[in-house]
């Protein structure tokens, strides 16, 4: 933590501001390069208040409130001719965890070997793929505790400490990732929200917060992730491959320690214009290495997993967007037979309807939005209704709320209901 606060300290220094006051700071580096900036360092951000509240008591976690916090966010850009240095962070309060604390999101180094290869280098967050909030081939960290909160979109994607690399070709494209060290997702571990534990058969939410035992920090416990894409004719086509390891604890150890099992994962995408908007097809099979036969009951099995897509514009400044979802499970019979908890074992296919509604006035100063999450397999549901109230440049206000329910508290949605909150948000930007 005192690492991150030093580069908080940095980023805010007097003499990132003093553009603002009229000082002229000089610049002693030495660049290496010889070349002058292109443009000047610029400096923005916003600062934000956020409160949220469940609707109902959770007898687990003990409290109410879900989101208090205060949130400064600084960014910046030093611009060379070769090189560029993006820096992004926030310094935040946090009521609810009642902690003072800074994530850096952005701390990399760009720069050109070739005409055609740019290699980013350092904290940065990564996405790729087709799904709208459903990820299959992004196997880059999530924060879950983020979305089901109500902060901003942008804080589902959690950055990693990663080497990357692009290779623009005339056939075909490539993109490779390398994280040296495992970056899991932020999963729920009931510090702030409570979830159902099949061993203790019940919802839980434990005291200290669920913990889980992640690779050694060696070179082959790394993560290594490729794309191959191109565009031919409108039509967006992809091939992906992973190696590393299941981003949530997955699997168990016999002294009943989560742990994060070895999960490759190879899959494919396309994007194309149909029937006056967009549509997109996904696949992926996650190869459980630590179970491929699917009879070890403490580990998860392989999977595979399907997307189908469609987004376009109904009416002026209203949009659809429909996905259809779906997650097989391989040798389920295996696991029924030999799981501690068959009862609450997720079916053989798993299935999930999203909706996105969004709409904005003619100014752009309302915008409208609701996504629906619906599984008819697990007859379980998360709506996450939205309003954003942009009043100038620098102000706007946002309001929503994040409504889970189900009819059994072992689905992934079900397991949630307590946890159904209203949250509200207001931001100045500068």
């Amino acid at each position: 933590m005192k690492l991150r606060l030093i580069v908080l300290l940095l980023l805010f220094s007097p003499a990132l501001l003093a553009e603002d006051q009229g000082v002229v700071v000089e610049d002693d580096w030495d660049d290496d390069w010889g070349e002058e900036t292109t443009e000047d360092m610029p400096f923005h951000g916003f600062v934000e208040a956020g409160f949220g509240s469940r609707l109902q008591s959770d007898s687990a976690v003990g409290r109410r409130t879900t989101l208090a916090e205060t949130r400064f966010r600084g960014e910046t850009e030093l611009v060379r001719e070769r090189w560029s240095l993006a820096l992004k962070a926030d310094l935040y309060a946090d009521d609810v965890e009642a902690a003072l604390d800074a994530n850096v999101r952005e701390l990399a180094l760009v720069f050109a070997p070739a005409a055609n290869v740019d290699i980013k280098i350092g904290r940065q967050v990564l996405t790729w793929g087709t799904g709208d909030f459903l990820f299959l081939n992004d196997l880059f960290p999530k924060d879950f505790v983020s979305f089901f909160t109500g902060r901003d979109d942008e804080y589902l994607k959690a950055p990693s400490n990663t080497v990357r690399a692009s290779v623009f070709g005339k056939a075909i494209n490539i993109d490779l990732a390398w994280t040296p060290v495992f970056a899991d997702d932020r999963f729920l571990n009931g510090k702030r929200f409570s979830f159902f534990s099949a061993f203790a058969g019940g919802i839980v939410a434990p005291d200290p917060p669920l913990v889980a035992q992640k690779p050694g920090r060696s070179l082959g416990n790394g993560e290594l992730a490729a794309r191959l894409y191109k565009t031919a004719n409108s039509v967006e086509y992809a091939a992906y491959v992973y190696i590393g390891f299941w981003k949530q604890p997955l699997g168990v150890t016999a002294r009943q320690t989560l742990f994060f099992p070895r999960l490759s994962v190879y899959g494919a995408s396309l994007r194309r214009p149909a029937w006056g908007g967009i549509a997109n097809f996904e696949f992926a099979f996650y190869d459980s290495r630590d179970d491929r036969s699917g009879d070890d009951p403490l580990v998860a099995n392989s999977q595979l997993r399907l997307l189908l897509g469609y987004e376009r514009e109904l009416v002026a400044r209203l949009s659809l967007g429909l996905q259809l979802y779906g997650e097989w499970t391989s040798h389920h019979g295996r696991l029924l037979q030999n799981s501690l908890t068959p009862q609450f074992e997720a079916e053989q296919l798993r299935t999930l309807l999203t909706t996105r509604l969004n709409y904005h006035d003619a100014r752009d100063r309302w915008q409208h939005s609701l996504f629906v999450f619906v599984s008819p397999s697990d007859s379980d549901y998360h709506l996450r209704p939205q309003v954003r109230y942009r009043m100038n440049d620098a102000w706007s206000f946002i309001g929503g709320a994040n409504l889970f329910g189900g009819s059994k508290p072992y689905t992934f949605f079900g397991q949630l209901e307590d946890n159904s909150n209203i949250f509200a948000r207001a931001r100045y930007s500068f």
